[in-house]
C-alpha cells in the first residue's frame, strides 16, 4: 500500500533525531525527524509512504497524520486548533526492525503524542452512514482462497482478492468518504473486481462529486456484486482533538 524510495535511507543517518522514550508498551520508532514543510512543497501531493522499514510523510497536515494513524475519515476528526488542518510537515521515521503498515501506524500514534503533544478522545455522535446489505436478487460474490487478503483500489475500479466484508466496507468508507456498516451477514473471504464510472469528478465541486460517486457506486455494487448501499442516520464514532502543539524548535 505504501512505497518510499530506497535512496531516501541515506537521509536517515544524518537527519534523524532520537525519539523520546515512549511509555512502556507503546510501539515507537527508533529514530524520527519532524520538520515544517517547505514553501516549495505547497501544492504538491500529500501523503505517507512506507517501505523497507521507513515511513516518510510529505507535505502533510497533522490532521492527515491522525487520519492515517487512527484509520478514520477526515470529517470524523473534530476539534483542535485551526493549524492542524493548514500547517504542513515533513516526517521521516524508522523502527528498530522492519514493520508492516499497521505496526507503522501504531508507532505513528506514539510519535504524534510525543512530538505534537497530541491528546484526543473518542465520542459517538449521530451522523450519516450507509448500510451495506445483500440485494433482494442475492449476492453475486465468489468465494476467495485461503490466502492473505490483497486489494488494489484505483480511481475507477477495485481488484480484491480474499477480502472479507468488513475489509470491503472499510475500503468503501474511504472511497465514499462516509462510514459503511457491513450488514450483509456474509462470512469468509471473497475475490472480485468492482468497476465504476468516476463521473468526471474532477470537473465537479467536492460535494457534488462525492454525491455522484455514491450514486454510481450504489448502482454498480447492486449490478456487479448483488450488494446494496442504503443511507441511514446512526451513531458514528469520531475523534475529538483535545490538545495539540506545533513541534518544538528542536524538531523544526
Amino acid at each position: 500500500m505504501f512505497r518510499a524510495p530506497i535512496a531516501y535511507a541515506l537521509f536517515l543517518c544524518a537527519g534523524m533525531a532520537q525519539v523520546p522514550t515512549a511509555k512502556p508498551g507503546s510501539p515507537h520508532f527508533e529514530v524520527a525527524a519532524v520538520h515544517l514543510g517547505r514553501i516549495e512543497d505547497l501544492g504538491t501531493p500529500s501523503g505517507c509512504d512506507s517501505s523497507l522499514g521507513l515511513l516518510r510523510c510529505t507535505n502533510v497536515t497533522l490532521k492527515r497524520c491522525i487520519v492515517g494513524a487512527y484509520g478514520v475519515l477526515a470529517d470524523r476528526v473534530l476539534g483542535g486548533p485551526d493549524w492542524i488542518d493548514t500547517d504542513r510537515f515533513q516526517i521521516t521515521a524508522r523502527p528498530a526492525q522492519p514493520a508492516g503498515d499497521k505496526a507503522m501506524m501504531a508507532m505513528l500514534k506514539t510519535l504524534l503524542a510525543e512530538r505534537f503533544k497530541l491528546a484526543l478522545h473518542r465520542e459517538a455522535r449521530r451522523g450519516e452512514v450507509m448500510f451495506m446489505e445483500i440485494a433482494k436478487s442475492g449476492s453475486k460474490l465468489q468465494p476467495g482462497e485461503n490466502a492473505d487478503p490483497h486489494w488494489n483500489n484505483m480511481h475507477d475500479h477495485l481488484d480484491a482478492k480474499n477480502i472479507n466484508m468488513t475489509e470491503f466496507a472499510e475500503i468503501q468508507s474511504r472511497n465514499l468518504n462516509l462510514p459503511i456498516v457491513d450488514r450483509t451477514g456474509l462470512t469468509g473471504a471473497f475475490t472480485f473486481t468492482l468497476r465504476w464510472n468516476p463521473n468526471n469528478a474532477d470537473t465537479l465541486g467536492r460535494d457534488e462529486a462525492i454525491a455522484a460517486l455514491r450514486r454510481e457506486m450504489s448502482i454498480e455494487m447492486a449490478s456487479q456484486l448483488g450488494l446494496t448501499l442504503k443511507a441511514r442516520t446512526a451513531p458514528v464514532e469520531v475523534l475529538v482533538v483535545d490538545h495539540a502543539e506545533r513541534p518544538s524548535a528542536a524538531d523544526k
